[in-house]
């Protein structure tokens, strides 16, 4: 059951009822502990904010049909991917396009919210439904920022990144300003991983002008 604030009260509604008033067949996942939890499509979480369940504004990514609300973003989580997104934009070539948080569908049940990716500027015209639609090996540059997420993007979304075949994968630590370059995408993984210092130089193949070095930003 759901609860819902209708008019000043609150009211349960089933989640069957909330999403189009008939029942679903939705499949079920094993939480690390255990017990059943259902697993949602992307479809569905678009109904759930049709209906108010879920906020437009809400931040928040479908993994693998579970929905994971993401945390408020710090002051060094902000400074950085900051710096990174103008210091793209800046080196984008006609042809290619930036996403800053772009909720991107990568299958039925995924969809996450890079905190910056490049791809070609047809992805937004191409995609024919509410979320954009990023295919397997469209994404040339994909940046998450961690300040608490750490563990979680250089785990599972790095595994999630690879299996679409995302030609680079960056996990810049906002507090070390240090960055982990994945390239090389093979199933799950990645056949490298590079940790760049605060005092190394960034640069990408998808970017031939892009340049920056994490300690240099303030």
């Amino acid at each position: 059951m759901v609860a819902c604030r209708t008019a000043g009260r609150h009211r349960l509604y089933s989640i069957d009822t909330l999403l189009g008033r008939r029942r679903m067949n939705i499949a079920v996942t094993k939480a690390a502990e255990g017990f059943p939890r259902r697993a949602f499509t992307v479809e569905d979480v678009a109904r759930m904010i049709d209906v108010g369940i879920i906020g437009e504004d809400e931040k928040f990514e479908l993994v693998e049909g579970e929905v994971v609300m993401m945390a408020a973003k710090g002051v060094a989580h902000e400074l950085i991917k900051s710096a990174l997104t103008v210091a793209v934009a800046r080196a984008l070539p006609d042809d290619l396009t930036m996403g800053v948080e772009t909720t991107l569908r990568l299958t039925d049940t995924v969809m996450l919210e890079p905190d910056i990716a490049v791809f070609p500027k047809e992805l937004f015209r191409k995609s024919p439904g509410r979320f954009a639609q990023l295919e397997p090996d469209e994404a040339l540059l994909v940046i998450e920022v961690a300040a608490s997420s750490l563990a979680y993007d250089m785990g599972l979304k790095a595994r999630l990144y690879a299996r679409h075949r995302v030609r680079e994968f960056w996990v810049v630590d906002a507090n070390e300003r240090s960055a982990w370059v994945h390239t090389g995408a093979s199933g799950d993984g990645w056949s490298s991983v590079i940790k760049r210092g605060p005092d190394d130089v960034l640069t990408t193949l998808a970017l031939p002008g892009f340049s920056i070095r994490l300690r240099d930003i303030v």
